[in-house]
């Protein structure tokens, strides 16, 4: 699968970056992260991550209030660190992976609020459904190192799950649904140019 991200980042957003390639940071796989959580038989949380994902930044402003990013995660490296939940979250009860292989994200604005926070919106596609979404976003710093210049990001969205026809809903009675409706999407990035 690691030979296919490559091929699919070029087909998915085109042979041409999004703004010239001197303004693009590349990122930092072995310090980032995409994780999700989601309520569990409403008294507890289950956590996940995404092992292979492609992230692209460009901006041509320090203070990034131009950037533009895309992204695009392999829903098959998903891992919740237990093989039973895992192949059942790649499922067609849940994200269908053999079908749709690939979450995509696209912003549409990033906007400095204050200070060094911002709003990135943009569209979320999982399985067959696209939807506007914002990510509240955390600008951590940009610093200069002998491997050149590096910066850090937070960025946090709530999606309802059944909007993005994620459908199972087993429910335990008196209490609700064994899986929550409501998964927050974490990203913790670093970019270095």
């Amino acid at each position: 699968m690691k030979r296919v991200m490559p091929l699919l980042i070029a087909v998915l957003f085109g042979a041409t970056p999004i703004i010239a390639q001197d303004n693009a940071w590349k990122l930092d796989k072995a310090h980032s992260a995409v994780t999700f959580a989601i309520e569990h038989m409403a008294i507890s949380e289950v956590t996940g991550r995404f092992k292979d994902f492609e992230i692209i930044l460009t901006s041509s402003k320090e203070d990034f209030s131009d950037a533009q990013v895309k992204a695009a995660i392999n829903v098959g490296s998903l891992s919740t660190d237990n093989e039973s939940r895992d192949n059942h979250l790649k499922s067609d009860d849940f994200f269908n992976a053999a079908q749709y292989p690939t979450i995509t994200f696209t912003s549409k604005s990033f906007e400095k609020v204050e200070g060094k926070k911002y709003k990135i919106t943009g569209d979320l596609t999982i399985r067959d459904v696209t939807r506007t979404v914002t990510f509240d976003a955390n600008y951590r710093g940009t610093i200069k190192t002998q491997q050149g210049t590096v910066t850090g990001w937070s960025a946090t969205t709530a999606i309802d799950r059944f909007d993005y026809n994620l459908k199972w809903s087993r429910a335990i009675e008196n209490v609700g649904l064994v899986a929550g409706r409501t998964v927050t999407i974490t990203m913790n990035l670093e970019f270095k140019k």
